[in-house]
């Protein structure tokens, strides 16, 4: 599957019912035809399913509704739930699986793109026999969690994806209270929408802050004996380098990653590596520099570590 930026198509398409910004011109429209017409279905009520959903190809977040970062798939992500999470990103969705199963379930089908990978193939091949769902699953609840979406999928439900847009108004105006003192450079919220957030300081020490109530006039309450994470003996230190950012993953709460940019020395850690700006690409010999006040070339480095709070770390990934 190729993936490109949409694009805005003055002439609706003929077979597929998209139009505006999409992901399709003319010529991918009528190939989806021909193989629509390939799967010889003479159901009305499942045809019209079965085109709706290979049509899904053609819509503006076609990338998110199958998944590419995941594989390939035949099929977008289907709504299987009627209590998505998402739903102020589709709309009322509705149970789009159940519908194609129950209308579709005993039909023949011609090269189904539901049918399950055949066993020994090598990569995604598939039987180009007539099958029927209920001849390939055992049942709905497993047709749908093989096809479904999770409560955080953007998922298909027989129509474009549309996501809801709240104009936000701004506010009359904006009032600073002062919470505390120190010398911190970061602060960032807890990705739980809690009350709590983290600050660093420019050494390599990270705390986990509470944030008083707005109008409390209460501070900033942090335990600083006790930090967070303390990397100070892995930053390098200066008025000039340190610990410089700190980013968490939205779902920090479940996977506990999050990201630290910062400065290390490779002569005091080993694991401390970048990619130098004096390279081969640029037709420079690091080892013909000469030293810069007793730092060698490439000595120091910006590296972006990840992080999980579990208190395992990844190698710094170069910068």
């Amino acid at each position: 599957m190729q993936t490109g930026q949409p694009i805005k198509q003055d002439i609706p398409l003929k077979f597929c019912s998209y139009n505006g910004t999409i992901c399709c011109n003319s010529t991918q429209d009528l190939e989806l035809q021909k193989q629509f017409e390939a799967l010889n279905v003479y159901d009305p009520a499942c045809a019209a399913l079965l085109k709706l959903t290979m049509c899904a190809i053609c819509d503006q977040f076609s990338a998110q509704l199958f998944e590419i970062d995941s594989g390939p798939r035949k099929v977008p992500v289907l709504c299987n739930t009627t209590d998505l999470v998402n739903q102020s990103k589709v709309g009322d969705s509705i149970d789009f699986c159940t519908k194609l199963w129950d209308t579709c379930g005993h039909i023949s089908i011609l090269s189904s793109p539901f049918a399950p990978p055949m066993q020994g193939s090598v990569g995604m091949q598939y039987s180009s026999l007539p099958s029927k769902l209920t001849d390939q699953w055992r049942s709905r609840k497993d047709f749908c969690e093989e096809f479904g979406g999770s409560e955080d999928d953007v998922c298909f439900k027989d129509e474009p994806v549309s996501f809801s847009q709240e104009k936000a108004s701004p506010p009359a105006g904006l009032c600073l209270e002062k919470i505390a003192n120190g010398a911190y450079i970061n602060l960032v919220p807890h990705p739980d929408g809690s009350n709590c957030a983290f600050v660093s300081n420019q050494q390599g020490k990270i705390w986990l802050a509470t944030i008083p109530d707005e109008g409390s006039n209460g501070i900033l309450w942090i335990n600083e004996p006790e930090p967070f994470l303390d990397i100070a003996d892995e930053v390098l230190f200066d008025t000039e380098f340190g610990l410089m950012g700190m980013s968490f993953h939205p779902n920090f709460v479940r996977n506990g990653r999050f990201f630290l940019s910062f400065n290390c020395d490779k002569m005091k850690h080993p694991g401390c590596s970048g990619r130098c700006s004096c390279n081969t690409d640029v037709s420079c010999d690091p080892s013909k520099l000469p030293a810069d006040s007793g730092v060698q070339p490439c000595q120091y480095h910006s590296v972006v570590a990840e992080f999980t709070a579990n208190g395992t770390a990844s190698e710094p990934s170069l910068v």
